[in-house]
């Protein structure tokens, strides 16, 4: 590739970079919060330019202040030293409040940017979309999905909001800074005049291209050197997440690891986990320590480097010290500003492999909602306001897709009416509970019509319960505070659980100490607490003895009765099916149908098929 073509391919790569940081950035400034923070960033921006006007003064004060020295005047050096006082004291208060100020705009933020994507992740089921796509049917990771979506909504904002403020307002700080010291420089750096070939040459404000080449030579060096750190930032916040994230787990399912005695298993996950966090690590700090190599050097040559260049004219008398002190300080300041990029560029690393996990966080994001509203075009989804006529189930032309593009079921024509019991049957595995999750709506792989009634809740195999008091696990996802003590306490007893009612007030991690049993019932308790006209329950006393699943089948068949609805339920023991008059049963079809299974419905022993 030419050289043309490959600046051009830089730039265009930069350009495209730069668009996806303002779209990150710009909705907070457009929020309803937009004119406190366009006030604050304006507050921020011109402390910035108090604190560059706070150096110049001060620049000048060097010149004063050492020419007093230089001719023993104490007068003039008592003077400067109590006009020191009052700029130093203003700068003190600039400094504070640029602090200040930059902080409190860092937190309303990242708090604003932290709710939007929490919503957007919450709002209809994306977060279980993600997670879904995560993974093929072949059990690899799906490119373009979002790993650990936690860690970019609670550290990659938090890290985005901080460098994109303290990069963007050094960066102004370079640029105003390297304005007002550039003239400073160039008015004190004279001429510098020399002979090549007989022929004389002068260059006008030395100083000024000796700063601008040395940083130019400098940045393009720290570029190359720094440059892989973008790469290894982006991999270090990777594993670092996976390595939290299965410990987390490890926690979350710690009775079912040491029934199994799996200690062991764990430990090997855990320590492999780590060594990759390690070995990227130790590949981190060799790019970092080479780049330190460099930017320490660079720095210290700075230091003596104007002293260097001014030097001939100090000890010729063309220049007194106090002359050669603001000389040194202006360089300085135009060498800092010219020397941003080597001064950042491992925060610059930092922050690019931070705003590429958050851009392809937003990608993703922005994907399933896509294809949320594709489905919500080809299917239609009931809710309160648009129930089916007599409060029906409806399924009309339903095919369901596995994540690895399998079909499953084909053209699926279902209904059930109130006053039904339905009970679907099958070989594990063969897609009850998918087909459950598109009655839901929340199954992304699903083509047709289908149609829920409303007031309908579904009994998960794996019920969720929140950590915290028994009454807010109860009332989940409704508050505790709309049912009264007695409503949730006769809830538990009706779901067998007597040994719970007098703990509503108790909080607990209650998903890992309640045995499956309890933990069925108490699911069964929430249906029971909220009277659901239609009840989908999936294996949902799996976990319970003949007996209690017995009284609990049939209370829960007595309060949809009562309600005017049905009961729908996944289940594999004979004991269930005398509860239900009517089946569904999935059964496979030959190699080569256009899908995997089909739905063979039958009530009161009379069987018909439906595709």
């Amino acid at each position: 590739m030419t050289l043309p073509a490959r600046i051009a391919e830089k730039f265009g790569n930069f350009k495209h970079f730069a668009s996806r940081v303002w779209a990150l950035s710009a909705p907070y400034f457009r929020s309803e919060d937009k004119w406190k923070a366009r006030g604050l960033l304006a507050a921020i921006v011109l402390l910035n330019l108090g604190a560059v006007y706070m150096l110049v003064l001060l620049n000048e004060w060097n010149r004063v202040f050492y020419d007093a020295l230089q001719n023993k005047d104490a007068a003039v050096f008592w003077t400067q030293l109590g006009r020191f006082t009052y700029l130093a004291f203003a700068f003190i208060i600039i400094a504070v409040y640029r602090f200040y100020l930059t902080q409190l705009l860092e937190v309303r933020w990242r708090a604003w940017m932290t709710a939007h994507y929490l919503q957007r992740w919450l709002n209809d089921h994306a977060f279980y979309k993600m997670e879904l796509a995560r993974f093929t049917g072949e059990g690899k990771a799906s490119a373009g999905t979002s790993d650990n979506p936690d860690q970019r909504i609670q550290e990659d904002i938090n890290l985005f909001t901080t460098y994109s403020i303290s990069l963007s307002m050094g960066l102004l700080n370079a640029v105003v800074t390297l304005v007002s010291f550039v003239g400073i420089l160039w008015s004190l750096s004279g001429a510098f005049a020399f002979t090549l070939g007989g022929t004389s040459y002068s260059i006008p404000g030395f100083m000024v291209w000796m700063a601008v080449l040395y940083c130019v030579v400098g940045s393009v060096i720290t570029h190359y050197i720094g440059r892989p750190q973008i790469r290894l930032n982006f991999q270090q916040q990777k594993v670092e997440a996976d390595f939290r994230h299965h410990m987390v787990r490890v926690r979350e399912y710690s009775e079912s690891i040491a029934l199994d005695k799996g200690e062991a298993v764990e430990r090997a996950q855990l320590d492999t986990r780590f060594a990759a966090v390690l070995a990227n690590y130790l590949q981190l700090i060799k790019k970092q320590k080479n780049l330190v190599w460099f930017t320490n050097f660079f720095g210290q040559a700075a230091v003596v480097f104007p002293f260097i260049v001014a030097a001939p004219r100090f000890f010729s008398g063309a220049i007194q010290l106090g002359q050669l002190m603001q000389i040194s300080s202006a360089f300085g300041r135009v060498q800092d500003s010219l020397s941003w990029l080597v001064d950042n560029y491992s925060a610059l690393a930092a922050w690019r492999a931070t705003t590429d996990r958050l851009t392809s966080f937003e990608d993703n994001i922005s994907a399933v909602a896509q294809q949320g509203r594709t489905q919500r075009a080809i299917n239609l989804i009931a809710n309160e306001t648009r129930p089916l006529a007599h409060g029906a189930l409806a399924v009309s032309g339903l095919s369901l897709n596995l994540p690895n593009g399998a079909s499953l079921l084909s053209g699926l024509s279902l209904r059930a009416d109130p006053g039904d019991s339905v009970l679907l049957k099958g070989p594990s595995g063969s897609g009850k509970s998918t087909l459950f999750r598109a009655l839901a709506g929340i199954w992304p792989f699903a083509t047709g019509q289908t149609q829920l009634p409303a007031d309908a809740m579904f009994i998960p195999q794996r019920p969720y319960f929140p950590d915290g008091s028994l009454r807010d696990a109860l009332a989940y996802p409704q508050p505790a505070a709309q049912y009264d003590d007695a409503a949730l306490q006769q809830a538990l007893l009706d779901a067998l659980l007597p040994q719970l009612a007098g703990r509503l007030d108790d909080e607990d991690a209650w998903s890992q100490k309640l045995s499956g049993g309890e933990q069925q019932r108490l699911a069964i308790a929430r249906v029971l607490l909220k009277k659901p006209r239609w009840i989908f329950a999936d294996e949902a006393t799996s976990a319970l003895d003949e007996a209690a699943e017995q009284t609990l089948y049939a209370r829960l068949l007595a309060s949809v009765k009562s309600a005017g609805g049905s009961l729908v339920s996944i289940a594999h023991r004979p004991s269930v099916a005398a509860f239900h008059g009517k089946r569904w049963e999935l059964e496979p079809l030959p190699q080569g149908a256009p899908a995997l299974y089909r739905v063979r419905e039958s009530t009161d022993g009379s069987p018909s098929e439906k595709p």
